[in-house]
């Protein structure tokens, strides 16, 4: 949830508020509900930044779409302020109600938009990691730009924010991107760090830019809010726009982040590498290593998916490694019983129990992240000790894999290749219309506009006690790791 002094600056009431939920009849099969006979839900509506706020007198225009051979717009073809979307959806209607729920302006078209085709300039820029999806929200940016409103004037800033100030951009048109959402990696380059807020912002206004749009992960994120505040205080004419981007899925209040799914799909091929290994050689372990800094999503949803796995470690769950109801009792009588075990483990998994210097304490990357240390090669190292040490002359073999450059660099599958065109269209469509200072993403399956300065702050965890945790450790069987 939001914190409270987010809450009073950016949610304000939404006119039509009310909807009342009115449960079944009772039955002997279904008791009458001892607290609410109806579930009445009070709708805050999230203050969603606009043009118009810094420049009042700003005019709207129609929208091209009126005139796009491709659509046939209505009166539902667009949307309007009223069109919402609730961020809570699951109720339990044996206990009292919230007084109130948040809800988001649904992405989509708008009747009126607040920019004049023929004069944009827009530009688009990568940041951080590569991700499976990158060259898909760069190309579906372009073509929605070209082909649904008519701009011609559209920049790809190169190497990440530094590309703003220290290299000249790069003119895009359709068919230069035409086939990009087949290659991996990001044909504009990134880059970490060079956020330089002034030098960016003297770039956007030199070139005359009246739309940029982001696309990048948590740091990214809150340089994207540096710059729309910047840009809002000089109060330009300028619309901000970010598309979040880490293929750990660890941005809060969206469903998912783009590449996620593809990810998991390549996890899974590494597991079943690593399970070949184990199962191949007497007492082996597969281990693997999967992306996932602070949360734990690509090695649970791979694990869930594999059903190979016999353990999984993530950031949010500690383990330990010796004594009763550690990792290497557990891996004992997994071996013992089936002759191979396979361990998944998360990057950011086990990070305070690798020794490490002062100095590799303090370490940071250029986006300001703790540096971690590879907790697969550290595991690897551990087990062999272990084995070496309780089992002395007998065979024992670990055979590690870490995927993650094979998986940030695929070109992303079907599924992720539709979501990514959903969000670069989501994205237009809201800065067209006026809107800026936001983040396109779905929040239970329908695009939303999410002020940029609230998903910058917000984290999405790996929650053990969800039903998914018990799932993994139900196929795994697992121990919880709680010392007695």
């Amino acid at each position: 949830m939001i914190q409270p002094h987010q809450n009073t600056q950016h949610v304000s009431p939404l006119s039509l508020s009310n909807f009342i939920f009115r449960p079944p009849l009772t039955t002997m099969n279904n008791p009458p509900n001892p607290h609410n006979n109806n579930l009445t839900i009070n709708i805050n509506l999230v203050h969603l930044p606009h043009l118009t706020n810094t420049l009042p007198n700003l005019q709207p225009h129609t929208t091209p779409l009126d005139h796009n051979h491709f659509y046939h717009p209505s009166n539902e073809f667009y949307l309007s302020e009223s069109d919402v979307i609730i961020r809570r959806t699951l109720f339990d209607l044996s206990r009292p109600s919230p007084s109130s729920h948040l809800a988001y302006h649904r992405a989509g078209p708008r009747k009126n938009i607040f920019y004049q085709p023929e004069n944009v300039r827009a530009a688009i820029v990568t940041c951080g990691g590569l991700c499976p999806g990158l060259n898909t929200v760069i190309r579906e940016l372009v073509v929605g730009l070209w082909e649904q409103y008519g701009v011609r004037e559209i920049f790809g800033i190169k190497a990440g924010y530094r590309g703003f100030y220290s290299m000249e951009p790069v003119r895009l048109d359709v068919k230069m991107v035409h086939n990009w959402h087949k290659r991996g990696g990001t044909v504009l380059e990134t880059s970490r760090g060079g956020f330089d807020l002034d030098k960016i912002v003297n770039a956007i206004e030199d070139h005359g830019y009246n739309q940029v749009y982001i696309i990048g992960g948590d740091g990214t994120l809150r340089g994207a809010v540096k710059i729309f505040n910047e840009i809002k205080r000089r109060k330009l004419y300028v619309g901000v726009a970010a598309i979040p981007k880490t293929v750990d899925n660890d941005v809060g209040i969206i469903d998912r982040s783009f590449g996620f799914q593809t990810a998991v799909e390549k996890a899974q091929q590494a597991i079943s590498a690593a399970h070949v290994e184990a199962e191949s050689a007497p007492n082996g372990i597969g281990l693997v290593k999967l992306m996932g800094r602070s949360t734990g999503h690509i090695a649970l949803y791979a694990t869930l998916s594999s059903r190979d796995v016999d353990c999984c470690l993530i950031p949010e769950n500690d383990f330990y490694l010796h004594g009763k109801g550690g990792l290497f009792e557990f891996l004992d009588d997994r071996l013992k019983q089936n002759g191979h075990a396979v361990v998944v483990v998360a990057e950011g998994a086990g990070q305070d129990m690798i020794p490490r210097t002062d100095e590799q304490k303090q370490e940071r990357d250029e986006s300001g992240n703790p540096v971690f240390l590879d907790v697969g090669v550290w595991l690897k190292s551990e087990l062999k000790s272990w084995w070496s040490k309780d089992h002395e002359g007998e065979l024992f073999t670990v055979k590690y894999i870490d995927p993650t450059y094979m998986i940030r660099a695929v070109t992303a599958n079907a599924t992720d290749n539709l979501y990514c065109t959903l969000l670069a269209h989501s994205a237009i469509h809201g800065v067209m219309a006026g809107y800026t200072g936001f983040v396109a993403g779905p929040i239970n399956g329908n695009y939303a506009y999410i002020p940029m300065e609230e998903i910058a702050v917000t984290k999405n965890p790996v929650d053990t006690k969800d039903h998914k945790w018990a799932w993994v450790r139900s196929v795994t069987t697992q121990p919880d790791f709680q010392r007695n």
